[in-house]
């Protein structure tokens, strides 16, 4: 016989009764205090129907329904003792407007696009307090922790409401003090210098650098571990990374603890390939690194490119590098080995370009290395990115593939743009020009195909220089370089050479590449030279060349360019040659030819080293000599520490510049940051070398004049300013001759290689 557990059974019917006792017969339903939701939707949500039994626990769980809908501010629920269920609801108002009062640093259409509520929808309190939380959000991703928002309910008519949210921005959280915690080889300046945050000082007023931001202190990590790699420490991390609110919440401290590891020494290196056509003793010399090196992963990394490069150019394209390292740290050496293998083979597919919204596709397909359909080669593409960078259009340019099926892979080409055009104005002092105004418009990708034109004003107490110039890079959709440039000048010699110069005209020019790095420019040019306002006093050489000349030349350039960045260069060379020939017609009649040779160093991340060289000859024939607008003049703008004509020869009665037919300008500059370089301002140090030739038709008992070199030595700062790039140097010459005009200080407005 079955046994009973009575405690069991005592339980069940307890709970059945307490069941029967709760429940409750529904013979109707009524709702009331609707006005635009309709009461079948309420009764959908209730779940209870009229005719049947409920009890308590459904009635709860359809209160809940209802509040969960967000159409109700109130709602309840009861059953009268004639066994009616009334359900009395209280609409939530919609929203007639949302506005934004306060929000000076932040405009309307950012903070729209966060919240959640907008016009026509439903209020709900707890859907405003997600929107706040949003809007301070926003806030403190620019910086602003101290950001208070309160919400404005304005109530009209028809359950309508304005929803305003009150902003007290309150300042920029700035970054008072970074720590670091565990560096022992450096110091925490130098730590500083490497990562995107910066200590708040009264000199960042125009940078972002120094107030906080998460993700920015996040990518600081980033930085310090490539820091730390490129020194040779591979076992460096950071432990944490923690930021500090103030009890004011204006500032931060952010504190960085790292733990730096061995540092290495690379010991044996070895190249090994898998692949049996590829004989590893044919590379060795394409390596950045050799044993004694430290474990720089930079340098490493540069090895892996370069030994892809060559690879690829003797037509390995399916080959793969892969550095594989043994680190002892008992004795801080690591072997290295660099192993060639097959890679993937695949071919491009398609290239797809996105993030171009107004350059169009054509203008970056013509700077593409490869095309689909073609192998894919890593050199190439290294190739195409830094000729995408070049033009100087894109913020980014980010190259990737994603495989597809079989052996294709697509090529995908991601860019941010950036503005190209430019209107600037500009007011200044030159040592060199006094007071000057500067005015004009650019435009580098003109109506988004590339093309290049310009108008520029600049006027000055010495000068008056207005020039129009327009490129089409691609003309006839070949690479052939096209344009002309108009201009005009007046050029104030009297303090240096006792005259006025003017000169009139226009230049055709075309160019075209050989191949990216070397390229060739034609020109023709037509002016008008004019000598005016000759003094009383003037040498004698410069009155018989009062009045107007006319030049009609033809010249051609050689350049090869292998520098890192046109832009902002650090490594690499530059190299130009060319000549002219006037005697087309017109007055003048010369030949003249001129080269530069730039070579730019980076040393340990910080210091660019750049020597220059400079030399020009010119002549005439046919028994017309060169005048003063063709010479070569030094000082001012070459050679520091003198004034503008301030090398050469010189009339021994009126100390008037004359000139030379020949120059040479060279020397060597350092280049070094002060601190300040978020905003754009650097340091160096230089040294100037130049000799002057005498120039024609001149008699020495007339004259002063000597060839030899003059050498000058100095320094000053460079800042890349909104206006464009100013120069200021402090230039002492240490080798010169007793009738040179000398000038110490020297502010110039201007790009120069």
């Amino acid at each position: 016989m079955k046994k009973i557990n009575i405690g069991s059974f005592l339980g069940c019917l307890l709970a059945s009764t307490s069941a029967l006792a709760s429940s409750v017969y529904v013979k109707d339903i009524k709702i009331d205090g609707l006005q635009r939701v309709e009461p079948e939707t309420v009764l959908s949500y209730i779940n209870i129907k009229s005719g049947t039994s409920t009890t308590d626990e459904a009635m709860n769980s359809a209160l809940k329904n209802l509040y969960s809908t967000g159409l109700f501010e109130d709602v309840s629920i009861n059953v009268d003792a004639a066994n009616v269920m009334r359900v009395h609801v209280s609409e939530n108002p919609i929203i007639s407007q949302v506005l934004f009062d306060g929000n000076d640093k932040i405009d309307d259409e950012m903070l729209t696009s966060e919240v959640r509520l907008a016009p026509r929808s439903t209020f709900s309190r707890a859907k405003v307090q997600e929107d706040v939380r949003r809007i301070m959000e926003v806030y403190r991703r620019s910086g602003r922790y101290a950001t208070v928002v309160n919400p404005e309910i304005i109530r009209r008519d028809q359950n309508r409401v304005d929803l305003i949210f009150n902003i007290d921005e309150g300042p920029t959280a700035v970054i008072d003090k970074i720590n670091f915690i565990g560096n022992q080889h450096y110091s925490a300046k130098e730590l500083q210098e490497v990562i995107m945050s910066k200590e708040s000082r009264w000199y960042r007023i125009f940078s972002s650098s120094e107030n906080y931001d998460a993700e920015k202190a996040e990518y600081d990590k980033e930085l310090l571990r490539r820091f730390y790699h490129k020194k040779g420490y591979a076992d460096f991390r950071v432990v944490s990374n923690v930021a500090e609110l103030s009890s004011n919440k204006k500032s931060f401290t952010l504190t960085f603890v790292v733990d730096e590891g061995q540092k290495y020494k690379l010991n044996n290196i070895k190249i090994v390939s898998d692949i049996n056509d590829i004989n590893a003793d044919d590379f060795y010399k394409f390596l950045e690194v050799e044993s004694g090196d430290i474990y720089s992963t930079d340098d490493i990394d540069k090895s892996i490119t370069a030994l892809t490069d060559e690879l690829g150019k003797k037509g390995f394209a399916f080959v793969e590098v892969v550095p594989e390292d043994y680190r002892n740290a008992t004795d801080g050496t690591a072997d290295l080995t660099f192993r060639i293998r097959e890679g993937e083979r695949f071919f491009i597919d398609r290239i797809n370009i996105k993030g171009n919204t107004r350059t169009h596709d054509k203008v970056i397909r013509r700077e593409l290395r490869l095309g689909e359909g073609d192998a894919f080669n890593a050199s190439k593409i290294k190739d195409s990115r830094r000729n995408l960078e070049n033009l100087d259009y894109f913020e980014k340019v980010d190259i990737d593939t994603s495989a597809k099926d079989g052996n294709r892979a697509d090529l995908n080409i991601d860019v941010k743009e950036k503005s190209t055009g430019y209107f600037n104005v500009g007011v200044g002092f030159s040592t060199v020009n006094g007071a000057l105004v500067r005015t004009g418009v650019t435009e580098n990708n003109f109506r988004g195909v590339g093309q290049q034109a310009s108008f520029d004003v600049a006027v000055s107490q010495k000068s008056q220089d207005f020039d129009f110039s327009f490129t089409e890079p691609y003309f006839l959709d070949r690479r052939l370089r096209a344009g002309f440039d108009l201009f005009h000048s007046r050029q104030d010699y009297q303090d240096e050479s006792s005259y006025d110069s003017r000169t009139t005209g226009g230049r055709l020019r075309t160019g075209w590449n050989y191949t990216d790095d070397l390229s060739q420019q034609l020109r023709y040019t037509l002016k008008k030279d004019e000598i005016t306002s000759v003094g009383q006093y003037a040498s004698k050489y410069i009155k018989a060349e009062k009045g107007e000349y006319t030049g009609s030349s033809v010249g051609t350039s050689f350049v090869y360019d292998k520098r890192d960045s046109a832009n902002f260069t650090r490594n690499g060379y530059f190299l130009m040659a060319g000549g002219d020939f006037a005697g087309l017609g017109g007055d003048e009649k010369y030949y003249k030819f001129d080269g530069k040779a730039y070579w730019y160093y980076t040393m340990m991340d910080y210091y660019t080293f750049k020597f220059f060289a400079n030399a020009g000859y010119i002549d005439g024939y046919s028994g017309e000599p060169v005048r003063l607008a063709n010479r070569y003049y030094l000082g001012g703008y070459t050679m520091r520490g003198f004034e503008v004509g301030g090398i050469g020869a010189r009339d021994k009665h009126t100390d008037d510049a004359l000139g030379g037919n020949w120059m040479v300008y060279t020397g060597a500059e350092l280049g070094f940051p002060i601190g300040l370089d978020e905003l754009g301002i650097t340091g160096h140090v230089f040294t100037d070398v130049g000799m002057l030739g005498k120039p024609d038709g001149i008699d020495t008992n007339d004259v002063y004049y000597s060839d030899k070199a003059r050498v000058s030595v100095g320094f000053g700062f460079q800042w890349i300013s909104p206006m464009g790039q100013i120069d200021i140097d402090f230039g002492f010459p240490v080798v010169k001759e007793k009738y040179d005009e000398t000038e110490v200080f020297r502010l110039n407005f201007g790009t120069r290689l």
